[in-house]
């Protein structure tokens, strides 16, 4: 009987591959080539999953943003805002092996969308995306009546993205200043320094 392969598996073996490969070595050397070697398949037999070098970097690059969102669709929320928030922004920061990875990936996307038209639109939605969950985190706050009397709610929501993404940022570039328990003491403080008292 012929072997039958899961194509869409497949798909995602080969982006995690691109990721190995462009966490190793940059993505000047993430050539499908390289892709391919490290994948464990032929250049032809890319060709079956991925027609062009700018598919394979545009599913790699969805894929980091699919599975953020996987993770916070499978939290289990307690209903309760101050609580459920930071598991939610945790989801999006480097604070373990998996999300490192998924954001060295992510940040070496974003500079390449800068040159590839593909990449760029990809990169906007998914800021949208993000910006509408920091809107909806923010939101939730003032619903509750948790949030500071006077908040500025689309001032807040860019403020609270910025900060998120300045984390991500220094996490990366350097882990040892920044850590996990740093980070999440920041979040926390933040949280707060909205929050009435």
């Amino acid at each position: 009987m012929p072997k039958i392969v899961d194509h869409e598996l497949q798909r995602e073996k080969v982006a995690e591959a691109a990721w190995r490969v462009i966490r190793k070595n940059g993505m000047k050397q993430a050539s499908v080539r390289n892709i391919a070697e490290e994948a464990g398949l032929s250049v032809g037999a890319m060709r079956h999953y991925f027609s062009s070098q700018s598919e394979l970097y545009a599913y790699s690059m969805k894929l980091v943003s699919e599975r953020v969102t996987i993770r916070i669709q499978n939290i289990a929320f307690t209903g309760e805002p101050l609580k459920d928030i930071p598991i939610i922004v945790q989801q999006i920061l480097p604070i373990d092996e998996e999300r490192i990875s998924e954001m060295e990936v992510w940040f070496a996307f974003v500079a390449e969308s800068m040159s590839d038209p593909s990449l760029a639109e990809l990169y906007k939605q998914v800021d949208d995306e993000m910006r509408r969950m920091f809107v909806t985190i923010v939101q939730a706050l003032i619903d509750h009546e948790l949030a500071l009397a006077d908040l500025d709610c689309n001032t807040e929501v860019e403020r609270f993205y910025a900060l998120v993404d300045g984390l991500a940022v220094h996490a990366i570039l350097r882990p040892e200043v920044l850590t996990k328990e740093k980070i999440i003491s920041v979040l926390d403080h933040h949280l707060r320094s909205i929050c009435r008292h």
